[in-house]
């Protein structure tokens, strides 16, 4: 009996895959382990591998969202009828919506033009050659582009999606060719843009990044009461040890990385802060896994620096990079993403001196880092220049109180404002 293929949980926090691109098309022979489709989860584009062995017989989604357990393919025998498996499939689980037709929907009806024609096999073949990234063969293939037209700037010139919304760019600042009758106008594309009335705005598809950080944020912001506490640290003794630092070390220290470390030598004095609410119960995490929040082109990526307490600031500069690097290659594991206690996001890099941050689940709190500044303060009874830095713990009242979030900060304000600690 031929084998149905369903979308599957690629992430902890997945609800929904959406499929970019099929590298087997029906009538191929696969075996187990190949690789059929592009994949994009809530954080990252991943390869689906067949489960089964035989001849692709039927792909069910071509493109777009595929809800968890939703049918995406028919693998079976030469000939086997897949209409049969599809319907018992439907029958036994109820999962209509991911037998939906292969096309994607059409595009709103105020944009009142036709969908791009269907490539060419030539084309299609003539695409794979080219080295680019499944976001930008995406976009490309929304957006009617010729990928083979586009210029690469990735490594050993591949294309990712930023060329591509570059040549699409440079196309619309071209002069405009002449009108054509309306029968014959240009492809719809995935964001519309629209001036009517006195309107000038872009409407885009929300990516399952995006869908999935509104998602939860939603829940935490809104089911997890929050309060803020706000400390100010004199970093001048953290700010001068950085800099011995960094003539012996093998790699060069950030501030982040001081930050990191020192939270998570507090975190280990006050174990209550490193802790998740669990609905009927509070679980408090003997590890210490610290969340560092990481910027990239379509939201935000929490990759987990494991056992944080235990490591050197050499360690932690190292793993930071190599994991931050990843994110924005959106090549983090599921392993890389999850686990975390506590979380800290630093926006000081951009010149912001304070702000507040929402509680990243399941942590019970998360710190926001500003940028140091020099300010003047009163020192031994002089005005001197001060290179103070605030940071705001987000509380979740129903695990931590005000004075237990109050003590920790305390503790990671002694430990920057005598680094040496950090070194015991």
């Amino acid at each position: 009996m031929a084998d149905i293929i369903r979308m599957p949980r690629m992430s902890d926090t997945m609800q929904e895959g959406n499929i970019v691109s099929w590298l087997k098309k029906e009538g191929d022979a696969v075996e187990t382990g190949d690789t059929l489709a592009e994949v994009e989860t809530d954080k990252a584009t991943m390869e689906l591998d067949s489960s089964a062995d035989g001849i692709l017989l039927h792909i069910a989604v071509k493109e777009g969202p595929v809800p968890i357990d939703g049918v995406i393919a028919i693998i079976g025998k030469k000939g086997e009828d897949w209409k049969a498996a599809l319907q018992a499939a439907e029958n036994g689980t109820g999962a209509a919506p991911a037998a939906a037709p292969a096309q994607p929907a059409p595009p709103p009806a105020i944009s009142q033009t036709p969908a791009p024609s269907p490539a060419t096999p030539a084309v299609q073949e003539e695409d794979k050659r080219v080295k680019a990234s499944p976001l930008a063969r995406s976009l490309a293939r929304e957006t009617g582009v010729d990928i083979s037209s586009v210029e690469g700037s990735g490594d050993q010139g591949r294309i990712v999606k930023r060329d591509v919304e570059a040549f699409i760019s440079t196309q619309q600042s071209a002069p405009a060719p002449a009108a054509t009758p309306a029968t014959e106008s240009a492809p719809a594309v995935a964001a519309f843009s629209f001036m009517a009335g006195g309107a000038n705005f872009e409407e885009k598809p929300v990516s399952q990044m995006r869908k999935t950080i509104a998602r939860r944020l939603g829940e935490s912001k809104f089911s997890a009461p929050h309060f803020y506490l706000t400390i100010e640290l004199n970093m001048e003794k953290a700010t001068k040890l950085r800099e011995r630092l960094n003539e012996v070390a093998p790699v060069k220290i950030s501030f982040n990385d001081l930050v990191v470390k020192a939270a998570a030598a507090a975190l280990r004095q006050h174990p209550a802060v490193n802790s998740s609410w669990l609905g009927d119960k509070i679980r408090y995490n003997k590890d210490i896994n610290v969340g560092v929040a990481v910027a990239v082109e379509d939201g935000l990526l929490v990759p987990v620096i494991r056992y944080a307490d235990m490591k050197s600031l050499s360690q932690i500069n190292t793993e930071v990079k190599t994991l931050a690097g990843k994110a924005k290659e959106r090549k983090l594991s599921t392993e890389e993403m999850t686990g975390n206690t506590f979380t800290i996001s630093n926006l000081g890099m951009f010149g912001i001196e304070e702000f507040t941050a929402i509680i990243n689940p399941p942590d019970a709190c998360i710190l926001a880092v500003g940028g140091i500044i020099e300010k003047p303060i009163v020192k031994d009874g002089q005005i001197v220049v001060g290179h103070m830095m605030r940071v705001t713990l987000s509380c979740d009242h129903r695990v931590v109180d005000g004075a237990t979030g109050a003590q920790f900060l305390q503790t990671f304000k002694a430990i920057l404002e005598d680094p040496i600690r950090l070194l015991v």
